[in-house]
């Protein structure tokens, strides 16, 4: 017997085929090639960062773990040690600051805010 099919066409974590057998469903998957790999990781990235945007406060946690998940993700795709992205974010907090002090800027004579 065949059941109604929902198409996503996305990438998906490693377990979720478990986690829809485990409920009694039927799935197909197919192992993406390199570049498409790299493009679907920066789509779910953008996906899952709209859906932190998004999201109220009792679910900012789970959606900050799946962009942080993607990051690495696009880290190790790309061959650099998440270390040097955390050292990379503190060199440039140095630089130019964080977001601690809730600056928003209205304008500037440099066209790129910076």
């Amino acid at each position: 017997m065949t059941s109604e099919k929902f198409y996503h066409r996305k990438l998906i974590r490693d377990k979720i085929p478990q986690v829809i057998e485990a409920s009694g469903g039927e799935y197909e998957t197919r192992v993406l090639r390199e570049e498409e790999y790299g493009k679907e990781l920066l789509k779910k990235l953008i996906e899952e960062a709209k859906e932190l945007a998004e999201s109220d406060k009792e679910n900012v946690l789970n959606e900050m773990a799946d962009v942080l998940e993607l990051l690495k993700s696009v880290a190790f795709l790309y061959e650099i040690d998440f270390a040097q992205v955390e050292k990379k974010q503190t060199d440039k907090k140095a630089e130019r600051g964080g977001f601690e002090k809730k600056l928003f800027l209205i304008w500037s004579s440099n066209q790129s805010g910076k």
